[in-house]
């Protein structure tokens, strides 16, 4: 999958934007509702010694069960502090991890962000389009 392409599906979904808090070629994918001043990253999309990679969001045990199925190929949260490195991580966009699977993740990166919103917040979302 293309950078671009997990950047545009990441995209349409209610309530994320871009941002660049690391460095302008490390692409952050935020989820934000109209009443938050910031929002929180969900996936993050950036070239790590010349190859395309992508660090997405998960509960615990599911980050576990990725670097099981896909062991060397997906791994710890890049340059996450290390306690969220247990909650990230970051695979190659080479193939590495089918097209389908990595969709799946990373609707599963969202969902878990917004699951850590206030109901409210939740319900802002829902507004935006997000049955």
């Amino acid at each position: 999958m293309s950078p671009d392409a997990l950047l545009g599906h990441c995209l349409a979904m209610p309530g994320a934007y871009l941002d660049h808090p690391f460095h302008p070629e490390h692409t952050a994918v935020r989820l934000k509702t109209p009443s938050m001043d910031k929002g929180r990253i969900f996936a993050e999309v950036f070239t790590l010694r010349g190859v395309d990679v992508a660090t997405l969001r998960c509960e615990h045990d599911a980050a576990l069960t990725y670097r099981d199925m896909y062991p060397g190929v997906v791994v710890r949260g890049y340059h996450c502090p290390p306690a969220e490195a247990r909650y990230a991580n970051t695979m190659p966009l080479d193939g590495g991890v089918p097209d389908g699977h990595l969709i799946e993740m990373t609707d599963e990166a969202y969902d878990f962000i917004r699951a850590k919103l206030p109901r409210y917040r939740q319900a802002e979302l829902a507004g935006l389009g997000d049955g």
